[in-house]
Order: C-alpha cells, then structure tokens, then sequence
C-alpha cells in the first residue's frame, strides 16, 4: 500500500502504509508492525514525535486546504 499523509483538522499528521520514520541521526524508530500512525504537530505532545492527543487539551487549531506548491527551486 503506498503512503498517505493526511493533515488532520487541528490535529496531528496521520501516516497510512508502508514508512519508516527515523531519528536525526538515522536510528529507525521501532514501530510494531503500524501501517498507521499519528505524528504531533501542535508540539505538546509528552510522546513527541507521535501523537498523544495534547493538541484536543491545548487547543490547537489548524486548517489546512490542499494547494499546489509551486516548482522547488534549481540546485545551484
């Protein structure tokens, strides 16, 4: 199954399919055996870099519409 992510409603990102997701130095996160998952982007979260719900107590809100981006630039 491929990848989705999904920006959720004043929420986290949700992540469905086959990933991995690793630390800054390259350690893979053991996961479990999940195809889905949610990652913390309200930044409160006590599990960071996964959801733990502190977004629904904090109350953070972000909408998000779908948008294309525009063309990345050349490297130099």
């Amino acid at each position: 199954m491929p990848t989705k992510v999904t920006v959720l409603n004043n929420g986290p990102l949700r992540i469905e399919g086959d990933f991995s997701i690793c630390d800054a130095a390259g350690g893979e996160f053991g996961l479990a055996g999940r195809t889905v998952l949610s990652l913390c982007r309200c930044g409160h979260s006590a599990n960071k870099p996964f959801c733990d719900g502190s977004h629904g107590r904090q109350g953070f809100q972000s909408v998000e519409t779908a948008r294309e981006l525009p063309p990345p630039k050349p490297k130099v």
